[in-house]
């Protein structure tokens, strides 16, 4: 599956569009489209540089895929457009191995959809604390989630 185009507009939204490297709540260097910045492009935009929208672009890009290959390597019960699409966004936020650990994945590979769906609010932590607008994410993902049935 790929991500929907109101997926992609999804994660611009969640994501916001950051031209400068800035440190995100967990403290790691991030730019663009919330796009982690390895440390061979925190030597190539040191703080206090920038890049165009466009290297923003192709970074989101390279992103979702990873996130969208994640999500298909991991589900393996058929998905709506819209879970597609939370699972997309979940993933690009909190990585791969948060879902291939977590009871979300487990309840939803069971064929549990509801189960599934109520564990995503739970992934609203960071730095070790609840962050607010994780938590508006995740209910905005769950909300997206549920909007179909499989």
């Amino acid at each position: 599956m790929k991500l929907s185009v109101q997926g992609l507009k999804f994660i611009q939204n969640q994501e916001g569009l950051r031209l400068s490297p800035y440190q995100d709540v967990a403290g790691n260097w991030t730019i663009g489209y919330g796009h982690l910045m390895t440390d061979e492009e925190i030597s190539k935009w040191p703080p206090g540089s920038s890049i165009t929208e466009g290297t923003a672009l192709l970074l989101l890009e390279a992103d979702v895929e990873e996130a969208e290959n994640e999500v298909n390597q991991l589900v393996h019960v058929p998905l709506s457009q819209s879970q597609f699409d939370a699972l997309v966004d979940f993933v690009f936020n909190l990585g791969g191995g948060a879902l291939e650990r977590s009871t979300l994945l487990e309840d939803l590979n069971d064929g549990r959809y509801n189960a599934a769906a109520a564990q995503i609010p739970l992934w609203d932590h960071a730095g070790g604390r609840v962050v607010k607008d994780l938590e508006l994410r995740r209910f905005a993902e769950q909300r997206m989630f549920l909007q179909e049935s499989a």
